[in-house]
């Protein structure tokens, strides 16, 4: 019986096998480009590894990408296959349950299948990540928090994987507005785990939330560590050092982060087109003019106009073909939401709301019809959260909102808004603040003057 990293057996039957399955899981946990080579080594030596396959499925899954499903669906296949000539763990078999209820489109139940293997086993650090992915995926903070706190305790000093689980409680404990607590259990994390670019991002959104942006880009720049080894997620580290430049009305550093880091590689992966399009889409209203860079994001986006797996995605390629004007485009993503919102399911309830109302203030706003945008934005903002995403990359529609009050001049109900956002972000006036109530002074005073 073999054991990996995370006190769990697995069926495997040599030495480097479990070797690549460890690193694997390291990878995963760190966000690291060598993830998917660690578990195909695993899967070439040891083909019949069935929760090597559903971990392919369900890492397919979480990219958010419609072209992926077909993998997914085949690691499913195989997985059971291998599953009804072998006598699997709890473990092993909750993953493959997971795989098949999320492709029956319950992500939430694959989300209690991994809740389940923690119940026996809180040292599990891979399926507890697993967990906490979704979860953010769902948009349920309070859920990410609540799982992470309960295997907290197996994952002590002495546990090699006690870092990360650190770094997702930090991220936890910032999206339900703890920041104090969130940047003291991300430093620890960090110092448990140097690697970790999820506990980074941690602190890094403490520091976005609570105005201190100074504090933010020196924590990235004093940690290359946690963020250089990355996948993807590095850009994303990059976006958050341009928000935070951003933050401290240095648009010049900003836009040359989003040129020389963010879109250095012009990818279409969903969170790399979301970090581009928030970020042009808050230098525009902050009148920046950011010249062509739509055209590129806009010909990834209008591609996806299709896909329908995530409606954080889905609003963040609206973005992109706003931006860049494809009106065609953007008909053919609204009709797709009419036909997703008249169907039944865990996702397609978060397009029929908040995603239409979203979807058509995002196109309000673009066409310059500021009263309907802040009217279709602000219906879709209290249940915004649901799309997933974090609180800062979300912030990108509450900006929007509040600048298409401004400009319509519905000015009491804007400042409401104002005031909410500044009370989620533990009551600080970060610039985005400052300089709104400062329009809603200048426009009060107009009659008076």
């Amino acid at each position: 019986m073999m054991y990996d990293i995370c006190r769990s057996t697995v069926s495997l039957s040599c030495p480097d096998s479990l070797e690549n399955w460890n690193s694997m899981i390291l990878a995963f946990l760190s966000h690291g480009t060598a993830t998917p080579t660690h578990l195909g080594h695993v899967l070439t030596t040891e083909p019949d590894f069935a929760i090597g396959h559903a971990a392919r499925g369900l890492f397919s899954l979480m990219m958010g990408r419609a072209e992926l499903v077909s993998v997914a669906q085949e690691a499913a296949l195989v997985a059971r296959r291998l599953a009804s000539s072998q006598t699997l763990s709890f473990r092993e078999g909750q993953w493959i349950r997971a795989l098949e209820l999320w492709l029956d489109g319950s992500p939430s139940g694959a989300v209690d299948a991994m809740e389940q293997i923690l119940s026996r086993n809180p040292a599990d650090t891979l399926s507890a990540k697993v967990s906490h992915g979704i979860n953010f995926i769902l948009g349920d903070h309070v859920a990410m928090r609540s799982s992470i706190e309960r295997v907290l305790d197996a994952h002590g000093p002495d546990h090699p994987c006690g870092g990360y689980v650190l770094g997702c409680h930090a991220f936890a404990l910032e999206e339900t507005g703890a920041f104090e607590r969130a940047e003291r259990t991300g430093r620890e994390g960090l110092a448990r785990a140097s690697n970790d670019a999820w506990g980074l991002h941690a602190v890094a959104h403490v520091y976005d939330m609570t105005a201190r942006p100074s504090l933010g880009i020196a924590l990235i720049a004093q940690n290359s560590n946690a963020w250089e080894h990355c996948n993807n997620f590095r850009y994303h580290v990059w976006w958050h050092k341009a928000l935070l430049h951003l933050d401290r009305g240095e648009i010049d550093v900003a836009l040359g982060l989003y040129d020389s880091q963010i879109r250095a590689d012009k990818t279409d992966d969903y969170r790399d087109i979301a970090n581009a399009t928030s970020l042009l889409t808050r230098l525009e209203l902050e009148g920046v003019n950011v010249g062509r860079r739509w055209d590129e994001l806009a010909d990834f986006a209008a591609n996806r106009t299709g896909d329908g797996c995530l409606v954080f995605a889905d609003l963040h390629y609206m973005l992109a073909l706003t931006g860049a004007n494809r009106p065609e485009a953007r008909q053919e993503m609204a009709d797709r939401f009419a036909r997703d919102a008249a169907r039944t399911g865990e996702m397609n309830v978060r397009v029929s709301g908040p995603g239409l109302a979203a979807l058509s203030g995002l196109n309000a706003f673009a066409e310059g019809r500021y009263n309907a945008a802040f009217t279709h934005l602000s219906n879709a903002r209290p249940k915004m959260l649901t799309i997933g995403g974090s609180h800062a990359q979300r912030d990108v529609f509450d900006r929007m909102t509040i600048d298409a009050g401004l400009r319509a001049g519905r000015i009491d109900e804007t400042q409401a808004i104002l005031e909410d956002r500044m009370a989620q972000r533990g009551g600080t006036e970060d610039r985005f603040c400052a300089t709104r109530f400062a329009s809603i002074d200048r426009i009060r005073r107009i009659p008076a003057e």
